[in-house]
């Protein structure tokens, strides 16, 4: 008898482990989460449907629609209490969830300046090597250190980024939350006014626009790999505007010989050679003042290329000979395009001016990287390329100290 029960328990335990295991599925969500201030939840639902509405009350207490997207980056600027809501519209399994997010201060005070660079691409151009110095030995890691010792925190020690498309990478210690009608964060370069008329919202001198791009962390990696938008400026829609333009720079051959232009300042007319997408081609010109060589010695590559908008040419011949440029700022949106001194409008940037790929706006809660690039693809006599500087980025939203 005890035989028969044993072997009928084998049967029974074999007949349970041949069934399928039934998985448990689970909304993903969970009903409170706690994050500090300035730091991005991502909510992502593992329910699926034909439509997902994201709301939280407005001032009036009634539900405002924030997102029609599945995943949701909740951030704010501000401690408390808030509610959140997802409604999944969908013919079969409708869904809807309420959740409670508690933000809190940080404990440690965040900074408003930079605290990391991840990336330092230049192109040619003549303080190339100089700002920051190149050294021999150095590699992309060791030159991105050293811009980000020149440009984190209160170090106001500019970077170059040489020609058209050169560009840097940075972030900061928290996200920077989009608040409404306000702009969000500003960038110092070394612009200047050719006159004391700093009332001018387009007083010539030495503006080099630099265009500004911006990414959320929106994988949660802590590198800037997701999609990135352009903060659309003053030029954006502007006809002589060139959009997905593409430049590439050849490193000047072994034995090349020097073509200077005489009385001029300029040492070699043929220096780095480019050419676009456009059709054209040019070169980067060296001078008399800044001797180093002018493409990055630290990268391997013979050839450099960059994507992205090119803004109209903003130096002007003032005396028709090449003597002297004068570089006109734009009205708004560029870095290095007015004076530190000026007022924060000239200097500030909305993430609420964001367009994607193709010049659509989109809304972003946030951004966790910046990138500035050389926006002008211009020569200018004895003054050099149009070269974007920056020395200080500073999120508006977090008190300087």
């Amino acid at each position: 008898m005890k035989q028969s029960l044993f072997a009928l328990a084998i049967v029974i335990m074999s007949l349970t482990a041949c069934e399928p295991e039934i998985p448990m599925v689970t909304s993903g969500l969970k009903n409170s989460y706690a994050i500090e201030r300035m730091r991005v939840l991502r909510l992502h639902p593992e329910y699926t449907g034909q439509h997902y509405e994201w709301s939280m009350p407005d001032s009036q207490g009634n539900d405002s629609v924030v997102s029609t997207s599945r995943d949701y980056l909740f951030v704010s600027a501000h401690p408390g209490v808030y509610s959140l809501k997802l409604h999944i519209v969908d013919d079969t399994n409708p869904f809807t969830h309420e959740m409670v997010i508690t933000v809190w201060e940080e404990e440690l005070a965040y900074s408003p300046y930079i605290t990391r660079v991840y990336d330092y691409c230049p192109a040619p151009g003549q303080f190339v090597g100089d700002m920051p110095r190149y050294e021999e030995g150095d590699t992309p890691e060791s030159m991105r250190a050293k811009v980000e010792e020149c440009i984190a925190g209160t170090n106001d020690v500019l970077v170059s980024l040489g020609g058209f498309g050169g560009y840097v990478t940075f972030g900061f210690d928290h996200s920077i939350v989009n608040m409404q009608d306000s702009l969000d964060f500003r960038i110092l370069g070394n612009a200047l006014y050719a006159s004391s008329d700093a009332s001018s919202m387009t007083s010539g001198g030495g503006a080099e626009p630099g265009i500004v791009m911006v990414s959320i962390d929106a994988n949660g990696n802590g590198v800037p790999d997701d999609e990135w938008y352009e903060l659309a400026g003053s030029e954006h829609g502007n006809s002589a505007t060139v959009y997905n333009y593409e430049i590439a720079y050849h490193r000047t051959p072994v034995g090349h010989e020097a073509t200077p232009r005489p009385n001029s300042g300029v040492t070699d007319t043929t220096y780095i050679a480019w050419s676009d997408n456009s059709g054209n081609a040019g070169y980067i010109e060296r001078n008399a003042f800044h001797t180093q060589e002018y493409f990055p010695q630290w990268l391997s590559d013979d050839v450099l290329t960059f994507k992205g908008t090119r803004l109209p040419n903003n130096g002007v011949d003032a005396q028709g000979d090449g003597s002297y440029y004068i570089l006109s700022s734009y009205s708004w949106g560029y870095a290095d395009n007015h004076p530190n001194t000026a007022s924060v409008a000239q200097n500030g940037f909305d993430i609420d001016w964001a367009v994607d790929g193709n010049g659509s706006r989109v809304h972003l809660p946030c951004v966790d990287f910046v990138r500035v690039y050389t926006g002008v693809n211009q020569q200018c006599g004895r003054i050099g390329e149009v070269s974007t500087e920056i020395c200080r980025a500073e999120d508006l939203h977090v008190e300087a100290y």
